[in-house]
């Protein structure tokens, strides 16, 4: 359960009861004690057959992002690009916002700068990519890809200047982050040359092949009133100009759009249609180049009754929606989409009790929970699901587990970034899964997991490796009795023989520098040692070391006790076929 803080957010409690070793055996100890409280564990059964594969497992998990773009270059933003660039090396790719914005490149709370475009007294374009390059340079140096945003307007060329910076900080009105980089440009010819100059500029510095693979998207979410002040005809032509440039500097750039918030509704209806049929601003042909299609989903917590309770319904019926949409375009239908922002709910940098989930396990078993469920409503409607976007990064120099939504705080990696290393474990052919626990996905998505907890299962096979993902969610940040889970892997190629168990687990207990925090007492400043047990307790962990797991007629059995938000992924390495 949380309690209120105005610095940590809510804190998690840590009374969740041991986690029960891997067990062979028909029955465990731990399935007839006392669970977390005392209370008395529920059994759930789950069913893998690693021969009923639903295709190739994507791996859409590979996407990050964050408002602050100066901060990848800062020590904590140095080593969390790292960490990413890590889960799938030189496959993972990061956004930003402000990549555009005029100023000294000093980072602030939604705000980033980089200088690139001023005009010298004569009016004249001045490009300037040190800072731009510094940032880019930073995620190439360890791995990851930019996924390039274009925006947003530089001060020389805003059609609405002054004022420009804002001054926003966690508690102010959202709606004061809108200022004069929000605007179109006064001139949209100078606004091309500025988007071909530094296409141009990244091809000349990484090499055609490397920016071949980046994601060129124009602006965010232009349909709400924060992020843009303009018609959407004027986003049209912004876009328009844009794409073209790209192509003229680069003409098999990626490019696509257009990071909608929400779904986008009539907005996302009439920039499909305009990209499809309709004229382009920039060449008067029909249609604009569209490589890929990109919207925001949110979940929408609340503070009720004394504790968080979840809104992933909300995320999951956005999900749906979206890709209903896109579906529906004929000349778009097979375009792959990435969910540009992906999250539990909106502002990273909003502080307050509804975001008291972010710091424990809370977050990281929702997105276990969510993630696998994108991958159902893509087969849903048959649409191209390319990746999905978290939106979470780090707040560099903020007080440790300040309350943000990030993916570590001071360097310390937080739980849910473990369930993103469980993902990278992931790969080869995505299988079906049955669970007796698992909340139906339209129930989720017309009243969320509410009532029971929902204990879902993620598998897939690559040779003779097979990987399950087990969860256990539930709205309410509660506490609640574990799960007493018996697990039956079949169609494992061999009939019997001997493979090896790893199992990882994110709890209270494990892969947690939060709790661990706690447990030492949650010191402002850490010392050194301090610090070095935090950072050992942020990575990943196992719960209990590989072990050795019988496999008779073709199937193995496992059971083990997951506590509420808990998540564990089970490692098969599977022997040779007899």
């Amino acid at each position: 359960m949380n309690t209120p803080s105005l610095f940590r957010g809510l804190c998690w409690a840590t009374a969740l009861g041991a986690a029960s070793a891997l067990a062979q055996s028909p029955a465990s100890p731990a399935s007839s004690s006392a669970g977390a409280g005392g209370m008395t564990p529920f059994p759930v059964s789950i069913q893998v057959d690693a021969t009923q594969t639903r295709g190739a497992l994507h791996p859409i998990w590979r996407f990050f992002g964050a408002d602050e773009p100066n901060y990848a270059t800062m020590k904590d933003g140095r080593k969390l690009i790292g960490e990413l660039g890590e889960l799938k090396p030189d496959a993972v790719y990061f956004r930003a916002h402000n990549l555009l914005n005029t100023g000294d490149g000093t980072p602030a709370f939604k705000w980033g700068s980089t200088n690139i475009y001023t005009e010298d007294a004569q009016g004249r374009p001045v490009y300037d990519w040190t800072i731009v390059d510094h940032i880019f340079d930073t995620y190439r140096a360890r791995g990851v890809h930019p996924y390039a945003q274009l925006g947003f307007m530089p001060e020389a060329l805003s059609s609405h200047p002054e004022p420009y910076q804002h001054e926003w900080r966690p508690g102010f009105r959202y709606d004061l982050i809108s200022t004069g980089w929000a605007y179109p440009p006064k001139d949209y010819s100078k606004w091309a040359e500025l988007v071909y100059q530094w296409v141009r500029h990244c091809v000349e510095r990484y090499g055609r092949a490397e920016v071949e693979q980046w994601y060129w998207e124009v602006w965010n979410e232009a349909n709400g009133a924060a992020y843009w002040h303009g018609t959407p005809d004027e986003f049209y032509k912004l876009h328009d100009y844009a794409v073209d440039a790209i192509r003229r500097a680069l003409p098999t750039a990626r490019v696509g759009g257009p990071d909608v918030a929400g779904a986008g509704g009539k907005f996302m209806e009439g920039f499909l249609e305009h990209v499809a049929r309709g004229k382009n601003y920039a060449t008067g042909a029909i249609g604009t180049p569209t490589d890929f299609l990109s919207f925001h989903a949110k979940g929408s917590p609340v503070y009720v009754d004394g504790h968080v309770r979840m809104g992933i319904s909300n995320q999951l019926r956005t999900v749906d929606t979206g890709f209903s949409m896109i579906a529906a375009v004929p000349e778009l239908k097979d375009k792959p989409i990435v969910i540009g922002e992906s999250d539990p709910e909106g502002c990273a940098a909003c502080q307050g009790p509804q975001n008291g989930y972010r710091n424990g396990t809370m977050y990281s078993s929702y997105t276990a929970a969510v993630f696998a469920r994108k991958h159902l409503l893509a087969e849903k409607h048959g649409v191209n699901l390319a990746g999905a976007l978290t939106w979470a990064f780090e707040f560099e120099n903020q007080p440790y587990f300040a309350g943000f939504r990030a993916l570590g705080s001071n360097g310390l990696d937080l739980p849910v970034l473990n369930v993103f290393r469980m993902f990278s474990k992931m790969s080869g052919q995505r299988l079906a899964t049955t669970s007796s626990g698992e909340v139906p996905l339209d129930d989720i998505m017309r009243r969320g997991v509410r009532q029971q907890p929902d204990v879902g299962a993620f598998a897939s096979v690559d040779g003779r490796k097979l990987c399950v993902m087990v969860w256990h969610y539930h709205d309410d940040d509660v506490p609640g009795p574990d799960a007493d889970v018996e697990l039956t892997a079949t169609g494992l190629g061999v009939t019997a023989g001997t493979a090896t168990l790893a199992h990882y687990r994110v709890d209270g207990d494990h892969s947690n520098s939060y709790t661990a925090w706690q447990q030492l007492g949650s010191p402002i400043a850490p010392n050194e040692k301090q610090y070095a047990e935090l950072e050992k307790a942020g990575q990943l962990a196992e719960l209990a070391a590989p072990a050795p797991v019988r496999i008779e007629n073709g199937a193995a059995k496992l059971k083990f006790r997951l506590p509420r938000q808990g998540v564990s992924l089970l490692v098969l390495e599977l022997p040779a076929a007899n």
